[in-house]
């Protein structure tokens, strides 16, 4: 009993009644179609090899993906390029920057250098001097 109840339930969960019955029809009307002499594209052919009936259905489908593919492929190198063409302009800055950058702390180490050079003594006693010859002499 327990194999009749089995094969009950599997009828139920595969619906298999109601798909012998779509087979059925679907296999009455190919063959009505070829009593009428009708063929349409999609229908099976004996000398049809599966894979020649497969790759009339995938190539073109196929090459217009690859067509897209080669698009998108196309944009996102038009893209790389203005990309890689704005950071090579970017690094030319930056290196121009640095060297800028460069030739004005070489030019303040000169001029620190000059300044250590200075006799600063000698600039102080001048600059006393000259603030006290400058100044008005009050009256006494």
């Amino acid at each position: 009993m327990d194999n009749n109840n089995d094969l009950e339930k599997l009828f139920k969960d595969y619906s298999v009644q109601e798909n012998i019955d779509i087979l059925h029809r679907v296999v009455n009307e190919a063959k009505e179609r070829k009593t009428r002499g009708e063929i349409g594209k999609d229908v099976w052919r004996e000398h049809l090899e599966p894979r020649a009936a497969v790759s009339a259905r995938i190539v073109p489908i196929m090459e217009l993906e690859v067509k897209r593919l080669r698009d998108a492929l196309a944009e996102i190198q038009e893209d790389n390029r203005a990309l890689q063409a704005q950071i090579e302009e970017n690094v030319t800055a930056a290196e121009n920057a640095k060297k800028g950058a460069d030739q004005l702390l070489d030019n303040l180490d000169k001029v620190y250098e000059e300044w250590q050079g200075l006799p600063t003594e000698q600039i102080e006693a001048w600059t006393v001097q000259t603030t006290e010859s400058l100044k008005p002499e009050l009256p006494s």
